[in-house]
């Protein structure tokens, strides 16, 4: 489950930079490091070397996103972890986009919450991620979505979703 919370934009983007840098930093570092290792280990008569350097690659992906997952309750990673998890949440919800509509389009309340939450959370991130291009289109949908609950008598607050709730749909 998920609600809205309030996120610090600087703080989150400052914490966000730096994670990704480091990121990289470890990403390469490891990958050289194991790779060269895995080399001087068993190294190819052929002189070639691209399963060593593949496989470096991907211990390195594996060891930085077990390095992301030990350390995204530590206090530096609070805003940027809640945004990975709203991303997460809102693209279950994207998946059942269609037949969400449809839902709303038959009156369904429940359907028209999800995408209340859904738009509200669009919002947040696209400020977030200074992604304003689309804010207009995203206005549109949502005041469709107002015309319609007001149609059915629906009254959108949804504030927090949980992924069960998509199970009908």
């Amino acid at each position: 489950m998920i609600q809205f919370e309030a996120v610090d934009k600087s703080r989150y983007r400052n914490h966000l930079n730096k994670i990704i840098v480091a990121s990289i930093v470890v990403l390469a570092g490891l990958s050289l490091a194991i790779s060269q290792t895995l080399i001087l280990l068993f190294p190819d008569p052929d002189g070639s070397h691209f399963h060593w350097n593949l496989s470096g690659v991907i211990l390195g992906c594996v060891a930085v996103g077990l390095l992301l997952r030990h350390f995204k309750a530590h206090p530096f990673m609070t805003e940027v972890y809640y945004v990975w998890r709203l991303k997460q949440h809102l693209n279950w919800i994207q998946r059942k986009n269609k037949s969400l509509k449809t839902a709303v389009d038959q009156g369904d309340a429940q359907a028209m919450q999800i995408l209340w939450f859904y738009y509200q959370g669009l919002r947040k991130l696209w400020q977030l991620d200074d992604n304003t291009i689309t804010m207009e289109e995203l206005a549109i949908w949502q005041t469709e979505l107002e015309s319609k609950a007001n149609q059915e008598n629906v009254q959108l607050s949804k504030t927090q979703f949980d992924k069960s709730e998509l199970s009908p749909y």
